[in-house]
């Protein structure tokens, strides 16, 4: 059975180097996380899956690696600094601090508050009598918005014209570079600029491990296009969107698309759609799908005093392009895997935790194991055949206890492929190779190796 509870995948992650607490030496920072070993391997996948998919494979698509710090009047136009905002409440007793919205929600998860104002949110806690998570009681402050942008200062003293901020998106220096690209290329519309970035936002975020943390990662692309083919190019990414989930192995049933209501579309948006995941703490965005219309080059064209229109090189005419914008979560979108590829089989002592991860996401393609680790001439064997396959593939030794205990933790961490050298190994210079979801063995000739897993890891 698949992971009922998010705890269950906490655990796995801290236990197998998936995922640790930040700074957890120190006691810990609220809401940070650190990807270890298997974790930045299983992330590093996702990203280079999602860049040949949809920029290598694409002549209309080129990429871009942006700095964090920007001009600060690049927010300033974009309206993050005036309206980039949630409403939070405080806890009279306690003291503690929660999103007025979240505090509806996980209490009330078919309620809706999205778009709500800062007035109704209180009205909403009130009427329904919700309580404090902490400590029970039900007395909060009226709730009141604070900018989610992180302020910091350049320089050794602060000061006036000092003060910048971490970029609570990526999509705006897509927008800002749109004529360097325009410039440095051939790329002509309808075209996409794509980037991989972290972003940061100064919110209060209720938990549910790293699903909304303060910085994370995110997969996006501004594709640029006429307004008149705005319509085609959404429901063409959206379906992109959809055929890459059902590559990477996910269910249909644990997927939907939740179109956003008027009250909820940001200001720069006329529609907006989620792509969401079944958790076990209810439907949550996972991808994001929005019509931008000209808002942001016009915006930044007005605000820079810089022509960013665009020129039909065969007509000569000169228009602002429209923006359809597909965001993928990247932090969120590994935690989903992992709640998507976890099973459990069997009880008690025939119990067994297995990742069903696509082979092309899992950190180690294949383990090599030596029977026994005690024979010198098994384990010199072995690692021949292990460093041989390491210059291939990101494989794994492992000499540690039984063999039944190794299968069983390489199954936990997704390892798709098994390979044993044994006694007969010496004897006819054959294997056995162990698959991962079927638990099947088969003997098979060290030479053919290559060929094997290549056929298996497809």
């Amino acid at each position: 059975m698949p992971a009922d509870s998010l705890d269950t995948i906490v655990s796995l992650s801290k236990r197998r180097g998936f995922i640790y607490p930040g700074s957890d030496i120190y006691g810990g920072l609220a809401n940070s996380w650190d990807y270890g070993p298997l974790g930045v391997e299983l992330k590093n996948n996702i990203a280079a899956w999602w860049w040949e998919r949809f920029v290598h494979r694409r002549e209309d698509m080129v990429g871009l690696d942006a700095a964090i710090l920007m001009n600060p009047k690049v927010w300033e136009a974009s309206g993050h600094v005036d309206s980039f905002n949630d409403a939070m409440v405080d806890c009279k007793t306690c003291k503690a601090r929660h999103r007025a919205d979240h505090l509806i929600e996980n209490k009330y998860p078919d309620e809706s508050v999205e778009g709500k104002s800062p007035e109704e949110l209180s009205a909403i806690i009130t009427e329904k009598g919700i309580a404090c998570p902490k400590c029970g009681n039900k007395d909060f402050t009226d709730a009141r918005t604070f900018n989610l942008l992180f302020q910091t200062n350049i320089g050794a003293v602060e000061g006036e014209g000092s003060a910048v901020y971490l970029r609570g998106e990526i999509a705006q220096a897509m927008f800002v570079n749109f004529k360097n690209v325009l410039d440095t290329t051939r790329i002509r519309l309808p075209f996409g600029i794509a980037s991989i970035g972290r972003a940061f936002r100064n919110e209060i975020t209720p938990g549910n491990f790293i699903f909304r943390t303060l910085e994370f990662d995110l997969m996006e692309f501004e594709y640029f296009c006429r307004e008149k083919e705005w319509k085609q190019w959404f429901e063409f990414w959206l379906s992109e969107q959809k055929a890459w989930l059902k590559e990477i192995g996910f269910s249909d049933e644990n997927i939907r698309v939740r179109e956003h209501t008027k009250d909820e579309l940001s200001h720069y948006s006329t529609r907006t759609v989620d792509v969401e995941y079944k958790t076990p703490f209810g439907w949550k965005e996972m991808f994001g799908l929005a019509y931008r219309t000209d808002f942001d080059l016009k915006t930044h064209t007005e605000h820079s005093g810089v022509d960013l229109l665009y020129t039909d090189p065969e007509t000569n005419e000169k228009f602002t392009p429209h923006v359809v914008e597909p965001t993928f979560g990247l932090s969120r979108l590994l935690l989903m895997i992992l709640l998507e590829s976890y099973y459990e089989e069997g009880s008690g002592t025939d119990k067994r935790v297995v990742l069903k991860l696509h082979p092309r996401l899992a950190p180690y393609k294949v383990a090599v194991f030596p029977l026994v680790k005690n024979k010198p001439d098994l384990v010199k064997k072995a690692r021949s055949i292990f460093e041989d396959l390491l210059e291939k593939m990101p494989a794994v030794w492992d000499d540690r206890g039984n063999i039944g205990k190794r299968y069983l933790a390489q199954d936990e961490i997704g390892t798709p492929v098994c390979i044993t050298v044994d006694y007969d190994t010496l004897e006819n210079d054959t294997v056995t190779l162990r698959d991962r979801d079927t638990r099947v063995q088969e003997r098979i000739a060290v030479g053919a190796l290559r060929g094997a897993l290549k056929k298996r890891l497809r």
